[in-house]
């Protein structure tokens, strides 16, 4: 078995290195930001996510999504009372722009994080 130090990081996607190569090139924006931290996610390098994610939500507030993943990764990163506040905002967000499928499955996250944290 090969020690986890040496495990390389996950392979970068084609859609990941097209969407930093757009980066690279000065295009930059909320969207851009979480089709990055995404692509991370699905890899399952939750801190580039996270990292990602963090600037999608800075630069869109609203950006109902990238809550979502948002939430998720700092979760998947053991940063759960962050998880449960990036959720909090994601709920009420997808509350005022009326999306409400993401929040019930925002809902039904934060919950299970609240439980957790309580119990």
């Amino acid at each position: 078995m090969a020690d986890s130090a040496s495990t390389p990081p996950p392979a970068r996607s084609p859609a990941l290195a097209s969407f930093e190569r757009m980066l690279a090139s000065g295009k930059d924006s909320a969207l851009l930001r979480f089709s990055i931290g995404n692509e991370h996610a699905k890899s399952g390098d939750w801190p580039s996510a996270v990292e990602a994610l963090a600037k999608a939500v800075a630069m869109d507030p609203q950006f109902t999504a990238a809550w979502k993943v948002y939430a998720r990764a700092l979760q998947e990163t053991g940063r759960s009372r962050e998880a449960l506040e990036a959720y909090r905002s994601g709920i009420d967000v997808a509350g005022r722009k009326g999306d409400r499928q993401a929040e019930k499955e925002m809902i039904v996250f934060a919950r299970r994080i609240e439980r957790a944290l309580n119990g």
